[in-house]
């Protein structure tokens, strides 16, 4: 990608509870964008003037985002956006089997391709962040699904001429030496120090 971000533009933010983490309804901005990766971003990226927003909502798989996209997307009309989608979307597959309609790997492809064909073409840059799982074993079922779902995100990202921001790749740099509970305890919702892991590939990834 080409485009850089610039000084006062609008940089948007949505996807599930990683992106939420507490932020305020019914919109998050300015010093009310929550306390995890977004208000980090946020602090170390405020010499640049940019106005951040944050609609990340809790619990939320990509059909969520599809019956949300006007509102909580394109009626911003950010200059950039960054999505953080798929975590439910494979947890639901394991922890709740039976008692909600899944998501597949097909849907999740066609619906978030479908999100990115509506937006695109106004962004001036667009920045898809990979679900992932913090376990080191690529092996284990749930860690091997996410991986799956991961793959659709690094193609979406080179079809959509967007940035690819590899969490995966983060967080298991950090496990070679750390265990997952050093991160979070249900392996998805990391504390401040992933939070922190997630920003630094966010900004390393965008430079």
């Amino acid at each position: 990608m080409k485009t850089k971000l610039a000084n006062n533009s609008i940089l948007l933010f949505t996807g599930d509870s990683i992106t939420d983490c507490g932020r305020a309804y019914p919109l998050g901005r300015d010093d009310r964008l929550g306390d995890g990766y977004v208000s980090i971003v946020n602090n170390r990226l405020k010499a640049n003037n940019l106005t951040i927003i944050n609609t990340g909502i809790s619990g939320n798989r990509v059909p969520d985002l599809d019956g949300r996209w006007q509102k909580d997307v394109l009626d911003h009309q950010p200059d950039w956006l960054s999505v953080l989608i798929g975590i439910n979307d494979v947890w639901r597959q394991f922890d709740s089997p039976l008692a909600m309609a899944q998501v597949s790997i097909d849907e999740y492809e066609s619906t978030y391709r479908k999100l990115l064909e509506q937006t695109r073409p106004a962004l001036k840059g667009l920045i898809l962040m990979s679900p992932y799982l913090i376990e080191l074993d690529s092996t284990e079922p749930f860690r091997a699904q996410m991986d799956t779902y991961g793959a659709v995100v690094r193609r979406l990202a080179s079809d959509f001429d967007a940035v690819f921001v590899d969490l995966q790749a983060a967080f298991n740099k950090f496990l070679t030496d750390n265990p997952s509970l050093s991160l979070a305890a249900d392996r998805v919702h990391p504390n401040e120090t992933g939070h922190t892991i997630i920003a630094d590939s966010f900004l390393a990834a965008i430079k």
